[in-house]
């Protein structure tokens, strides 16, 4: 197994770009049951020495980091000042940013993301903490950002910590969040991709199952819902890539309305049914439902983005 560009395989965070960083704050906490971390303002540039695209800029975000029992949620509100932040809130709108490492020297790995084709798209200091970060540019291959993480101490604070409050519950009932999931255009060169980020051998593609098993349904009527799709696993998220085929489906729709890229993050559930009209009952209804292609669970993709910039999916196992 060579080794990750990297240095490790540890993708630790999930960033998302937000217009109202305090109501997504309020929203992510209710929905992780997690304790809750107030939102900063980061420092101005003789602190953070934001660099975009080769040119300095007063950039400065409003930052939010909810951390769960796997990857910490980062949210970012940007100002008007250009910025890597600014230009996806501009031009994608409100969504999952970029996924982070940590690694173990910047200066170190840098030179092997851009020696691979990946250039530095932004860089700047920390300033809750002593350390510093850089965006490289991997999106046309990755379908998002990757952000290299580097502190100078001690580590980030990461691990889960309970609430205050013993009677706060996640709103799923977990807070463990299980996937990451990309559409993508070609599915193998997506994979070769992961694959060499993370110095993994590649995992076996998988092909949609036969209707009678998957019994998908979108937007309330039945489809084949053709696809061929790939787990990659990481410690601590699932990596999910995704490449529909012509038959109707929220893959395919995604991937026509708004290009490659995330599509939705898993959580593991119990009592998919009651998870699923709960979150109908709050103003997110069900996108597509089906069963997994080994007739081993089944699955609801909700319309949560409108709270959560996101799709968010609802898995359950079946018992063996």
């Amino acid at each position: 197994m060579a080794e990750s560009l990297l240095g490790n395989r540890n993708i630790n965070q999930l960033a998302f770009v937000v217009k109202d960083i305090e109501a997504a704050n309020i929203a992510f906490t209710r929905l992780l049951g997690i304790k809750k971390s107030e939102p900063f303002l980061t420092g101005d540039s003789s602190v953070s020495n934001v660099t975009f695209r080769g040119v300095p800029t007063e950039s400065q975000s409003k930052l939010a980091f909810l951390n769960t029992p796997t990857v910490q949620f980062e949210l970012i509100e940007p100002d008007k000042n250009p910025g890597t932040m600014r230009e996806f809130l501009d031009e994608v709108g409100e969504g999952i940013h970029h996924i982070a490492f940590d690694v173990d020297s910047i200066q170190k790995r840098l030179p092997i993301m851009e020696k691979s084709g990946y250039p530095a798209l932004q860089t700047g200091e920390f300033t809750s903490s002593d350390g510093r970060y850089v965006y490289v540019d991997t999106l046309d291959d990755h379908k998002t950002l990757v952000e290299l993480l580097e502190s100078s101490s001690e580590p980030r604070k990461t691990a889960w910590e309970r609430p205050e409050d013993a009677s706060v519950q996640p709103l799923l009932g977990t807070n463990k969040v299980e996937q990451l999931a990309l559409v993508v255009k070609d599915l193998d060169a997506a994979a070769d991709a992961y694959c060499k980020l993370l110095g993994i051998e590649k995992p076996p593609i998988i092909h949609s199952g036969s209707t009678d098993i998957t019994n998908v349904i979108y937007k309330g009527k039945p489809t084949e819902g053709k696809s061929k799709y790939m787990f990659i696993d990481t410690p601590l998220i699932q990596i999910e890539l995704i490449e529909p085929g012509e038959s109707p489906s929220t893959w395919k729709d995604h991937l026509e309305t708004y290009g490659e890229g995330v599509h939705h993050i898993s959580f593991v559930v119990k009592d998919l049914e009651d998870k699923m009209k709960m979150l109908e009952e709050m103003g997110y209804p069900v996108i597509q439902t089906g069963n997994f292609f080994n007739g081993k669970g089944r699955y609801a993709y909700m319309d949560t983005t409108s709270t959560y910039k996101v799709i968010i999916e609802l898995l359950e196992r079946f018992d063996k």
